[in-house]
């Protein structure tokens, strides 16, 4: 039986997050949700998130292996919403991308180094718009705005994942999930697109 190693200590912006051993696949990992994003500098330690419409994007230095994974959805346009909403969606989609890329080039990274994978953006609430295939539009118009390499993507389709991401090696693990035997997934994201459909502009968001 594999020991297991000490946990590496965390960045100090990410002490809020939840962090376990994964022993089925013998490692340490920091489990994000809705909203949240992680980056680690370890090479003995994985990312992990659960998507349905909402969209992770995987995003290392391939050099120097700092790297880290968001988990975003974008607002949904209300009925009447004013003119501006999709600026408004945008730059929070922005906020969520930003805020991953500046966190790894502060840790040591550097921009010209960069690579992505993708994963989510499932069409997975059946009483909704497509919100993933919009998140999915938003993040490849970024990227390729950006002019950031993406280097594999599992994108779309009609069924929630399991994302285990390695950013010291730049390996993507995806798990199609056929059903989901409870609702928690649901119930998270429609939590979560309710918050930002409510209040895209305030809270700790700070849009630019």
């Amino acid at each position: 039986m594999l020991e297991r190693p000490l946990q590496p200590p965390c960045l100090k912006d990410f002490k809020h997050i939840n962090r376990y051993w994964d022993r089925q696949h013998a490692t340490w990992a920091a489990k994000i949700l809705p909203g949240e994003y992680y980056v680690t500098i370890h090479d003995n330690e994985a990312i992990a998130t659960t998507l349905g419409s909402c969209v992770s994007a995987c995003i290392r230095d391939k050099v120097f292996g700092i790297g880290g994974m968001n988990h975003f959805m974008l607002p949904v346009k209300a009925e009447h919403s004013s003119d501006d909403w999709m600026d408004t969606a945008t730059r929070y989609g922005s906020y969520a991308m930003e805020h991953l890329i500046n966190e790894i080039l502060k840790n040591g990274g550097n921009r010209k180094n960069l690579e992505v994978k993708l994963a989510g953006g499932g069409k997975v609430m059946r009483n909704m718009s497509d919100v993933g295939a919009k998140n999915i539009e938003f993040v490849l118009n970024y990227l390729q705005l950006e002019q950031i390499e993406i280097a594999a993507q599992d994108l779309g389709d009609n069924f929630p994942r399991k994302v285990l991401y390695y950013p010291a090696t730049g390996k993507l693990k995806v798990k199609r999930l056929r059903s989901l035997h409870n609702d928690t997934l649901l119930a998270r994201e429609i939590a979560y697109q309710h918050e930002l459909d409510v209040k895209p502009d305030s809270g700790d968001v700070e849009l630019f």
